[in-house]
């Protein structure tokens, strides 16, 4: 897993890896002539808990190879992270259909990966405040980005069921919304087949 890193974190990555490649180990010394010590902390501490760079020894590191950062900028973290989650929510719209179709349907690309959760209208600020502590895009009711990204639809009540370790809107509902529009008609199709139901 990579997370983005501010542009002087990124500088200082830059000058490590042009110096060391991924092979050569170093120390945090590297950057006491170019920065303060208390910078050279928090820069080495954002390198290694985004994974840009990685623990050799106790006091050594050496860089993680920029084509397998990049690739990790575009893993998919939501799911994982929802697992933690306190607050009530609940997967909707083609989120739900996933979830129910045990992935067989799937509306994600690494280009566009929208996730769509029902929260409570009352926990707006803590949801904003989880998903910037995970550094997750998020928006309410609509936006985009480049890659992963996360939808909050206020709601006043939450009502759903628990599918895989996630929390996502009845059954019902899912195959109601995928009902309605024909684009979805074949994950509404696969639903009703693999439940048996009609909604």
């Amino acid at each position: 897993m990579t997370i983005e890193i501010p542009q002087y974190c990124l500088r200082a990555y830059a000058l490590l890896f042009s110096k060391h490649s991924t092979k050569e180990a170093f120390s945090q010394s590297e950057l006491d002539w170019i920065v303060s010590e208390s910078m050279k902390k928090k820069i080495f501490s954002l390198l290694l808990q985004r994974g840009w760079i990685q623990k050799q020894s106790r006091e050594t590191y050496t860089c993680r190879d920029p084509v397998a950062i990049i690739r990790g900028l575009m893993e998919f973290r939501v799911p994982g992270i929802m697992k933690e989650a306190k607050k009530e929510y609940a997967f909707t719209h083609l989120s739900a259909v996933e979830i129910w179709s045990d992935f067989s349907y799937v509306q994600r690309g690494m280009e566009k990966s929208p996730y769509f959760i029902k929260v409570l209208r009352k926990d707006l600020n803590s949801w904003n405040t989880f998903f910037n502590a995970h550094e997750i895009p998020h928006y309410i009711s609509s936006g985009s980005t480049i890659g992963e990204f996360v939808i909050l639809i206020p709601v006043d009540t939450i009502n759903y069921k628990e599918k895989n370790g996630f929390k996502v809107e009845p059954l019902n509902e899912t195959i109601a919304y995928a009902k309605s529009n024909e684009i979805y008609a074949y994950a509404s199709n696969y639903l009703v087949k693999k439940y048996g139901v009609n909604a």
